[in-house]
């Protein structure tokens, strides 16, 4: 037994029994104190009808037999005297209606259980994803990036959405079905405490099989997740705009559906594997059950045939055995689904127990207004890596002066600013912001001072006023905002020739949505990081390169203009825009090889003249 219970956990960490036994129910506090601040109000509804759900089967059995028992005693009569007794027919009229009362109680109770629990799930299910959302704002980029904890988010988002109300309704089952054989066990113990006994040992043997594989069923649920990620992913190269495009051109439909059709069958062939046996022995579960159901049916029988006990008395425990089995096999089965489900809330806890970013201080300021950014021997590995993406950065970038980073793809430049912009948390060294440790900033404050547009910035299914005010909530419905940010960012001139201009939709994922070229992209994304007018430091990570030549140039003339007195770092691989930086850092492999301005480095003869002069031959 005990290497049997080992095998239903989902870890391989000894366990006594009793903590096995207590571990099932781990969770269920939790899910009812969760559906409960959803809604105490339904939520004490459904405890109500619940406990009268529970009440009324054996009410309605015991009622049953009486009124057998009083037909009976009236047909004898009529029989013998050829005449009924007027209080007995009344009697017999008010057993008739005081059954129907209660069945009509009974399933008006069950329709009201129904729709508190679809009231609920509605609720829960928001409830749950708003939370598995509010957490994600809490997790660092490091953590989104990480292949594990995605695969925590998945399962967490794939099934927990739905448990915790699962959970809870198992919960009550289980009390209404107590109740009920709590109801059946005193008219059962007239005929024989054995019939009790024999109710348990029919259903155990189902529940534990019925435990075993839901144990099972879970753990391939965990093993799963990076498969059904990846078909997801397929699925998604296979049906969006943005990929479809090369999908087609390159022939690709074929070999992702194959990869697709792979991933399934693999997936069917576990899935088909534990339906087989868990079906299979459901079925050997049944068998016993109903071999019991009719042994105690011929016990009755005989009883009453003997005439031990009367009809309406074998009627009543035909129908409370039946009925008593089908609880506390519905018991048993509440208790194994409440350990199925107890392990797949364990995921959305999983997940929404992650340490977030450690924002440890809440300084809005710097000891040293107008410092600027300081890196003091910076360096960064992601995780699983032993290679360092930096490796022992330092530099000073006064307020005020532009900063660029050239070196080739690679060499760390985007992790560097995801690092300035405090993405990321340094594996060693520190930056400063004002003379302040970021990390002693408070996260709002210190991110209030940056507008960022990256190589792989978000085109918003939105309009295109909304696409510019998401760069600054303060000004997200402000029309003068998002025209004054699409001068500086030299997207005005297409925005007005678009059919609703500013309140055009974007994308094609909602009807009436117009589709923008790279390069109008761009000039948006750019334009969206412009309108944070109280940001001093603007880090560009190649912005223009969808644009040709002349647009760029345009686009840096304005946006000279628009960043004068502000901090600027611009990652571009067009030494025509670096060479206008106040200090340029050439970087290989995680190291800063060379700094300086335009003119000294080309004098070095280095890396950077070495790239200067590659590039200035391709327009010769």
């Amino acid at each position: 037994m005990r290497n049997f219970l080992n095998s239903l956990e989902p870890t391989e960490a000894p366990k006594t029994l009793m903590q096995q036994f207590l571990g099932v129910f781990a969770y269920s506090r939790r899910a009812m104190v969760l559906v409960w601040q959803t809604s105490p109000r339904l939520t004490y509804l459904l405890g109500g009808l619940t406990l009268i759900a529970g009440l009324l089967p054996a009410l309605i059995a015991y009622v049953g037999k009486l009124i057998v028992d009083q037909v009976i005693a009236s047909s004898e009569y009529y029989q013998q005297w050829l005449q009924f007794d007027s209080a007995d027919s009344t009697w017999l009229l008010w057993l008739l209606l005081i059954e129907a009362i209660l069945v009509i109680g009974l399933v008006g109770v069950q329709r009201g259980i129904s729709a508190v629990q679809s009231l609920l799930r509605a609720l829960l299910g928001h409830r749950v994803n708003v939370m598995i959302l509010e957490k994600a704002q809490t997790l660092s980029l490091a953590q989104f990036e990480d292949s594990e904890f995605y695969d925590k988010l998945v399962r967490a988002r794939r099934e927990a959405s739905s448990r915790p109300l699962a959970l809870v309704n198992k919960t009550f089952g289980l009390l209404q079905n107590a109740i009920a054989l709590a109801g059946f066990s005193v008219l059962l113990w007239q005929f024989s405490p054995w019939v009790i006994v024999m109710l348990f040992v029919a259903a155990l043997p189902g529940f534990l099989a019925e435990a075993k594989f839901s144990g099972q069923a879970f753990r391939l649920f965990r093993w799963r997740s990076p498969e059904s990620r990846k078909q997801n992913y397929l699925e998604t190269l296979l049906a969006r705009e943005d990929s479809v495009k090369e999908i087609k051109l390159f022939g690709l439909g074929k070999l992702f559906l194959n990869r697709y059709k792979a991933i399934f069958d693999g997936l069917y062939h576990e899935d088909r594997s534990l339906t087989l046996r868990r079906d299979g022995w459901g079925f050997v579960m049944s068998v016993i059950a109903s071999a019991t159901f009719y042994a105690a049916y011929l016990w009755v029988v005989f009883d009453t045939v003997t005439a031990v006990i009367t009809l309406g008395a074998m009627t009543m425990y035909l129908v409370v055995f039946k009925q008593g089995q089908g609880a506390i096999t519905a018991s048993l089965t509440s208790i194994s689904g409440m350990y199925e489900d107890n392990l797949y809330v364990s995921n959305l806890y999983e997940y929404l127990e992650q340490p977030g970013e450690e924002f440890n201080g809440g300084k809005k300021a710097g000891s040293q207004p107008q410092d600027g950014i300081r890196f003091e021997n910076v360096s960064f590995s992601y995780k699983g890596s032993s290679q360092l993406a930096l490796d022992a950065v330092s530099f000073h970038l006064p307020a005020g002066h532009s900063l660029a980073i050239v070196g080739e793809n690679g060499s760390g430049k985007t992790t560097l600013i995801k690092l300035m912009s405090r993405l990321y948390q340094p594996t060693s060294g520190r930056i400063l912001f004002d003379g302040t440790d970021i990390n002693e900033w408070d996260g709002e404050a210190l991110r209030a001072h940056i507008g960022v547009i990256f190589q792989d910035f978000l085109r918003y299914q939105f309009t295109v006023g909304e696409n510019l005010g998401v760069g600054q909530l303060s000004v997200f419905d402000d029309k003068a905002s998002w025209q004054q940010a699409a001068e500086k960012g030299g997207a005005a001139d297409f925005i007005d020739r678009l059919p609703a201009a500013y309140n055009t939709q974007l994308g094609r994922w909602f009807k009436g949505g117009q589709e923008l070229s790279g390069g109008q992209w761009q000039k948006l994304a750019l334009s969206r990081a412009l309108i944070r007018q109280d940001a001093d430091i603007l880090i560009l990570d190649e912005p223009t390169a969808a644009m040709d030549a002349q647009a760029e140039a345009d686009i840096f003339n304005r946006f000279k203009e628009a960043s004068t007195g502000k901090t600027v770092v611009l990652i571009s691989h067009r030494f025509s825009t670096v060479r206008m930086a106040n200090e340029i850092l050439v970087i290989d492999q995680g190291r800063v090889v060379e700094r300086g301005n335009h003119e000294s480095l080309l004098k070095d003869k280095g890396t950077y003249a070495r790239l200067f002069t590659l590039q200035a031959k391709g327009y010769q």
